[in-house]
C-alpha cells in the first residue's frame, strides 16, 4: 500500500513540478525544442535521466524501507538511512534538480535556468524550516547521528565501517 502512494504522490509531484511548471515557463520564454539536436541536448537528456531515476529510487526506498512516502502529510515511518541517503541526506531532491538542469541543458533555456534556481531555493528553505525539524521530532537521536554523518547537500562517500 505504501508503495502505491509513493507511486502516486510522486508522479503529483513530478508532473506538476518537473514537468508542467517547467513547460509553462519554457511557453512564457518563447523557447521551443532545439533542432537539431546537438551535444547539449544530449547531455542535458543523460542529466535528466540520471536525475529521474535517482528521484525514482528514493520514493522507492521511502515505500519499502520507510513504509511511507515522500509526502508531507504521509511521511516514512521509519528513518530511511540507506541507499542513496547513505551518501546525502536529500538525494531525491538532488534528483529533481538534476532533472531541471538536464532539461536546462536541453533547451539552452535561461529562463528555466531561472526557475531550478527558484526551485533549489524553495527546497532548501522547506527542508531547513520544516522538514529537518520534523524529522529531528519524529526520529530523535537517531535523526541528529544521521545528520552528523551525512551531508545534507554534498555527496560523499559512506563511511567505512569499523570493527
Amino acid at each position: 500500500m505504501a508503495l502505491f502512494r509513493a507511486l502516486v504522490y510522486a508522479t503529483v509531484f513530478i508532473g506538476l513540478v518537473l514537468i508542467f511548471l517547467p513547460a509553462q515557463v519554457l511557453s512564457w520564454s518563447g523557447v521551443t525544442r532545439p533542432t537539431p539536436l546537438g551535444t547539449l541536448q544530449i547531455v542535458g537528456t543523460a542529466i535528466t535521466v540520471l536525475g529521474a531515476a535517482l528521484a525514482l529510487w528514493c520514493v522507492l526506498i521511502f515505500a519499502v524501507v520507510g513504509r511511507g512516502t515522500p509526502a508531507p502529510f504521509d511521511p516514512p515511518r521509519r528513518l530511511v538511512a540507506g541507499g542513496p541517503y547513505r551518501f546525502v541526506r536529500n538525494p531525491m531532491y538532488l534528483g529533481a534538480d538534476l532533472a531541471l538542469a538536464g532539461a536546462t541543458l536541453f533547451y539552452e533555456s535561461i529562463a528555466l535556468l531561472g526557475f531550478l534556481i527558484l526551485f533549489m531555493a524553495v527546497t532548501q528553505a522547506f527542508v531547513v524550516f520544516y522538514e529537518e525539524p520534523t524529522l529531528r521530532r519524529m526520529f530523535g537521536a537517531s535523526y541528529r547521528t544521521y545528520c552528523e554523518a551525512v551531508s545534507r547537500w554534498i555527496p560523499h562517500r559512506a563511511p567505512t565501517p569499523t570493527g
